[in-house]
């Protein structure tokens, strides 16, 4: 799934076969133009709030972006975040970054609380823990954060995660599907 960092790649991927992407480091001024040019190339868009440049990262945000843009999406770190995007009815991606044990239960409790309709692990190198945060959690995986090789990707796949987050263009070419599903 195409994470887009800057208007070019974006661009880019509004010309992909790619149905669904993610909008990062974006200025809060291009949302409504960028969701309406999303809209008309009938692209679905997860926008993760916590990197929009020039917004707060709080349930407010996630109101007025949930009722102003009507993201397909909201990604977020943030419990309170994911019970907004939940309750204006928008999919909600539970970030987490698991850096050692305690983070993973942490990350589990965040997810016992928020009720995500996915989950994303950072990194995504880590093909045992997408299995067993899978298999724990019962959620769709995604997962990002240092994926850099088309082995990399096959990996996290073959470990359960059903999509992986990457703004590395070749990554995007390389598996551009002709026609994709699913989420």
């Amino acid at each position: 799934m195409p994470a887009v960092r800057e208007m070019k790649d974006f661009e880019k991927m509004l010309d992909s076969g790619y149905e669904y992407g993610v909008f990062l480091d974006i200025h809060i001024s291009r949302l409504k133009s960028c969701y309406k040019l999303a809209d008309e190339h009938q692209k679905k868009m997860f926008l993760h709030i916590d990197l929009v440049q020039g917004l707060k990262s709080d349930e407010y945000a996630t109101e007025y972006i949930c009722q102003e843009m009507n993201p397909y999406g909201i990604i977020s770190t943030k419990g309170n975040v994911i019970l907004k995007a939940k309750q204006k009815k928008v999919k909600a991606i539970q970030r987490v970054f698991l850096l050692d044990s305690s983070s993973l239960a942490k990350s589990y409790s965040l997810i016992e609380r928020t009720k995500p309709d996915y989950i994303e692990v950072l990194p995504g190198l880590m093909p045992r823990i997408i299995r067993e945060v899978r298999d724990k959690t019962q959620k769709e995986i995604f997962t990002g954060g240092l994926i850099s090789t088309v082995e990399d990707v096959e990996l996290a796949i073959l470990a359960g995660a059903s999509a992986i987050t990457t703004s590395n263009k070749m990554l995007w070419k390389h598996f551009e599907p002709s026609e994709q599903k699913g989420l």
